[in-house]
């Protein structure tokens, strides 16, 4: 039996992959779980993470979806519980320390939406589509919804939340799901273009980036000014940044 998900390293690049493709890459509580450590241990040796999924889909989500719930629910306590599952995997997308390149080939459903939108940069192709089609099976999705609060504006993010409909690549670009579009025939080459220039760029200023990037956008704007003051002088005087 394949193993459901891939981490394969070159050099100092990790690619995470996703490998359940007969199912959409859907992934199960656990697996996800240790996606999570696979995030974690990869940022501490790696430049960069690519994070793909096998086949024609990116990822579908949780194998749960669209699964009625069991009767009698769960109590409170057992649902946060399973509910810290997703929340600690943003938590490595988020604090990994080294930049995310999330690569959505075809459907991003649901958890993959969100794991789509929480990477630094996400390529699509133009085959692409993204959605949450939780409410359409009356899941009230703010787990969902809180992967979006620093990543798309207010008004596209509630639409897609709330409606459940599915948009384009083209969309998703303009609602600040992704990054860049391009045809599905390039993608693969448009992906090792950004990594072969990422690989060119002095390590800490990579990292450097990734950490104003992290906190930043949550600053005000004096804020976010004095900390690229001092992490510009940080970085650029360092020894290593030109070797």
């Amino acid at each position: 039996m394949a193993d459901p998900v891939l981490v394969t390293k070159e050099n100092d690049i990790t690619t995470i992959m996703l490998n359940r493709p007969e199912v959409g890459n859907r992934q199960s509580d656990a697996t996800w779980a240790q996606v999570t450590q696979m995030f974690d241990d990869a940022a501490k040796s790696s430049r960069l993470i690519i994070f793909k999924g096998a086949g024609d889909d990116f990822c579908l989500g949780r194998d749960s979806m669209g699964v009625a719930p069991p009767t009698p629910g769960p109590e409170a306590y057992a649902v946060r519980e399973r509910s810290e599952t997703i929340f600690n995997l943003y938590g490595a997308f988020r604090n990994a320390k080294v930049p995310i390149i999330g690569v959505v080939q075809g459907r991003a459903v649901g958890l993959g939406c969100a794991l789509a939108a929480l990477c630094d940069i996400t390529i699509a192709s133009d085959k692409a589509r993204f959605s949450f089609p939780e409410t359409a099976h009356k899941i009230m999705p703010t787990i969902a919804f809180s992967a979006l609060v620093d990543r798309m504006p207010r008004k596209a993010a509630t639409f897609m939340i709330y409606s459940a409909q599915e948009i384009d690549a083209h969309k998703a670009l303009m609602f600040g799901l992704a990054s860049n579009v391009v045809p599905a025939n390039e993608l693969n080459g448009s992906v090792a273009t950004l990594v072969e220039h990422m690989k060119k760029m002095p390590l800490a200023a990579v990292l450097a980036l990734k950490e104003y990037a992290r906190a930043a956008f949550g600053m005000s704007t004096q804020g976010a000014t004095d900390f690229a003051r001092n992490l510009h002088a940080t970085v650029n005087s360092f020894s290593g940044i030109r070797s």
